[in-house]
């Protein structure tokens, strides 16, 4: 039960902060659009944009259902590669942590949970409140192809986190509250899946968008200020090796070129997108 009322309260957090976030970093035309919530829905429940919506919900649940998926006994397994990363570079990742605090775990723990979430759900609304379907487009198939080429991995090559490996890392995020830890279970009962960082591929991806495919300058100079903040706390909490971040990395910038450059044409070959009008 805590669980759940911690997951509503991130919820609720993350909602007020696209509230503040509309009327900080969005123009006052669409500023005004905004304010009538009858044209937001319009607009989420319009071609250009629900198809989206169903084809990254069900991306979400096929993630969620990897556990299912682990648990099957023939499920051919590669640890290997967790084997391979703590050879590869030790404890390296330990001296995110040589300094630990409490007001900078929490801090750490608010970007790592509200802020990630943050940035890929404003991005989207962003872009539909703003009209801007062509790189709508390109966020969700991004967004679709990085879950899914993240899937196989968390799937075939468990790679536990570093505060449950390392004798010298701290898992800080797991130890923060009772109820943060039960909420992390639901969603990774077994703490392994790291390689790759999703939070490390998906913030990349969603700034490289905003960056290149936009024109809003202060959101611009926020989601390259949040994105670098979330690289470190998924070290700092005792969560990422340094080999999950430089394939999350890897596996962003990937996402982001393909959808930017075959977005149409991806699209054209999935039922549930071909017939979307982009004008």
């Amino acid at each position: 039960m805590k669980a759940i009322f911690f997951q509503l309260l991130l919820i609720s957090i993350i909602f007020l902060m696209i509230l503040a976030g509309c009327y900080v970093f969005l123009p006052e035309v669409q500023r005004k659009r905004f304010a009538w919530t009858k044209d937001i829905k319009d607009q989420i429940l319009s071609p250009h944009v629900y198809p989206y919506l169903i084809l990254a919900g069900f991306i979400y649940l096929l993630m969620k259902s990897q556990v299912i998926f682990s648990m099957q006994s023939k499920v051919i397994y590669f640890p290997q590669l967790a084997q391979y990363i703590l050879l590869l570079e030790g404890s390296k990742v330990s001296y995110f942590q040589m300094v630990i605090n409490p007001v900078l775990t929490y801090i750490s723990a608010f970007i790592y949970l509200c802020g990630f979430s943050y940035l890929l759900v404003f991005t989207f609304l962003l872009l539909i409140i703003t009209r801007q379907f062509k790189v709508l487009q390109e966020y969700a198939i991004g967004f679709i192809l990085t879950y899914l080429v993240a899937f196989p991995f968390y799937i075939l090559t468990p790679v536990k986190v570093t505060g449950y490996s390392l004798p010298n890392v701290a898992p800080l995020l797991y130890d923060l509250d009772p109820a943060l830890r039960e909420a992390l279970y639901i969603v990774d009962p077994l703490q392994d899946n790291c390689f790759p960082s999703l939070h490390a591929a998906l913030s990349i991806m969603a700034m490289l968008i905003v960056l290149f495919r936009t024109d809003f300058k202060r959101f611009k100079i926020f989601a390259v200020a949040l994105t670098v903040a979330i690289q470190f706390t998924i070290f700092y909490l005792g969560i990422h090796w340094i080999t999950d971040f430089i394939a999350g990395i890897a596996l962003g910038c990937l996402s982001y070129y393909v959808a930017t450059r075959y977005s149409q044409y991806i699209a054209s070959h999935i039922p549930l997108l071909s017939g979307i009008k982009l004008d």
